[in-house]
This record gives structure tokens, C-alpha cells and sequence, in this order.
């Protein structure tokens, strides 16, 4: 039977609906378990979602049934949810984006069966100026993980080696995502060109294994080294969002030093609390080291003559 029942979240009376229904048919997780999921999560999550537009992926009928991109608020919000109407520089069209602020929020929202939660990665205050770059390994269907793992150390020796200090986490499907955390000065086109060509020094590296080819049937056995992200409106999953996977899996930030001794989904809406019990949360340092890189946003030049001659 779909129970509903109504619970109190800071001061907050929220009224839950069909918390029985199953939205992870092979495990039998329901969407109850989800809301639980990002109640308990908030404290750890929310920091990273504050201040940034968000948009969603929606499974009312499970992860195996019908789904959609939620970009902007529903008309039903309810009034203490924020949202924030924004008009693309573009092609003037707007969109009211919803902003997370409380626990409160986390908790309809997921009533609502909003799964995955994907931020902005700039700030309301400071739009156009983003505060991370960003790396999506994309791996091909059935690549080898350790395959990934290589090019996720690669590009952190290429920017260790220019001085600048990387995070990742997994991506909570079976990729990873690399963060490089920016003083928010730089435009959207300039980080994305300079993080472009970072990507093509590991492609030129790994011309068997990695690839900037944005076409799928183009690609082969390569893994997509997604530079593009770095667009104003374009998203990546959020440090502990959820993802319509069997298992129930979330992205988890890591170590670099264990990122050979773990798996892409290991990390899932029932053990991450454990995890974070021994190790507390491995990603703060992206909301606040945030590097220059002006010595080097019209240099890279020179770091791939170094790494293509061996120097690096």
C-alpha cells in the first residue's frame, strides 16, 4: 500500500505521498527511502548546492520507468522554496530555477521524486563566472575501470605539475569526475577553452584510451575526456546526488590515493553514511581553494611540449 504521512522538518509541515512506492525495483528501495536519503545527506550535501541554480532528473515511476529533466520550477512549488528566474544572454529566454537553502527543501523535492540533482557551477552573485572546472571521465560501455582511473592520475599529474590541486569523485555511474576549483574570475568561454586544451594534452598522451570526439560512434574504446561541461547552464551531477542506477549509487567524493582500490558504484545511498563516519567529507576543499591560473591560461603551450617530450 502507498502510505502518506506528514513529518516536520525544521518547522516545516510536509506532507510525504506514496513514500511505499518502489523506485529501485531490483533492490526494492522505495521513494520513502530516498527522502530519507537526502534528509540525512543535507548536512553534507547542501553546502554544495547553496547559492547555485539547480536542475533535476525526475523518475515518478522508478528508474526503469518514464523520466524527464526538470529545468524549471513546477507551478506547485511551495513559496519558501526560492527559485530564481534567469534570462539566457544568449537567446533572452528565461528560465525560474529552483534554489536549495534547507534541509526543508531536499525533502519535498525528493517527495517529488526529483533523483538526481545537478548544480550550476557558478553562483546567483557571480553568474557568469564560474567557481570550478571541471572534467567528466566518460567511459564507453563495458571500458575496463582501472582504464579511467589511469587518465584521471594523468590529468592530475599535469596539473600537479603546473601547481594547481585537483579533487574527484565518482560519478556515481561508472566514470569520474575531476573538479579544479577557480577564483571566480575567469569567464565561462575562457575556462572552457583552457580546460579543452588541457583535455587534448591527455588525448595526445593517450591517443588508444582517451579522446575529446564528442560524437558516441566516433569515439570506439576511448574514454570521453568532457571538457564541455564548462558552459554557463550546463551541469554535473552534485557531490552526493543520487543516480538512477541499479543499486541506488551516489557520487562520492575520494582520495586519489584509494582511487585504485575502489569501485565506480561502490558508494550507494545506504553505505555512504558509514563511510562518512570514518572519513568525513573528502570534498569541502572545492568551496574554498580557490587557485588563480593566470600564469597559465595562455600557457598551456608549453606544459604539452613538456609532456610530450617527456619533461612533465
Amino acid at each position: 500500500m502507498n502510505a502518506s504521512v506528514t513529518v516536520n522538518v525544521e518547522g516545516r509541515e510536509l506532507s510525504l505521498s506514496n513514500i511505499n512506492k518502489v523506485l529501485w525495483p531490483r533492490e526494492g528501495y522505495t521513494k520513502g527511502e530516498l527522502i530519507n536519503y537526502y534528509l540525512e545527506i543535507s548536512p553534507y550535501m547542501i553546502k554544495y548546492l547553496l547559492e547555485r541554480p539547480l536542475v533535476f532528473t525526475r523518475y515518478p515511476d522508478g528508474i526503469d520507468g518514464k523520466n524527464f529533466y526538470q529545468k524549471n520550477a513546477p507551478e506547485y512549488i511551495p513559496a519558501w522554496i526560492k527559485t530564481w528566474l534567469y534570462q539566457s544572454a544568449h537567446d533572452k529566454s528565461t528560465n525560474n530555477l529552483i534554489m536549495v537553502e534547507k534541509q526543508a527543501d531536499l525533502v519535498w523535492l525528493a517527495n517529488q521524486a526529483f533523483i538526481e540533482i545537478h548544480p550550476w557551477l557558478s553562483r546567483q552573485d557571480s553568474i557568469i563566472n564560474p567557481d570550478y572546472i571541471v572534467f567528466d571521465l566518460d567511459p564507453y560501455e563495458d571500458c575496463p575501470f582501472p582504464k579511467v582511473v589511469d587518465i584521471a592520475f594523468l590529468l592530475k599529474q599535469l596539473l600537479d605539475d603546473m601547481g594547481l590541486r585537483a579533487y574527484i569523485k565518482t560519478s556515481g555511474a561508472e566514470g569520474l569526475h575531476v573538479y579544479l576549483p577557480v577564483v571566480n574570475k575567469y569567464g565561462y568561454n575562457q575556462i572552457r577553452n583552457w580546460a579543452g586544451e588541457i583535455a587534448g594534452i591527455v588525448c595526445t598522451a593517450m591517443p588508444n584510451d582517451a579522446t575529446v570526439e564528442r560524437s558516441v560512434s566516433k569515439r570506439g574504446q576511448r574514454i570521453y575526456v568532457d571538457y564541455m561541461q564548462n558552459v554557463i547552464g550546463k551541469t554535473i551531477c552534485a557531490p552526493y546526488s543520487v543516480r538512477p542506477r541499479h543499486g541506488a549509487p551516489v557520487s562520492a567524493p575520494l582520495r586519489w590515493e584509494e582511487l585504485r582500490d575502489i569501485s565506480p558504484g561502490e558508494f550507494n545511498i545506504k553505505n555512504i553514511f558509514d563511510r562518512l563516519k570514518k572519513t568525513g567529507d573528502l570534498f569541502t576543499a572545492v568551496l574554498t581553494d580557490k587557485q588563480n591560473i593566470d600564469r597559465f591560461i595562455d600557457g598551456v603551450g608549453n606544459i604539452k611540449h613538456k609532456m610530450l617530450t617527456g619533461h612533465v
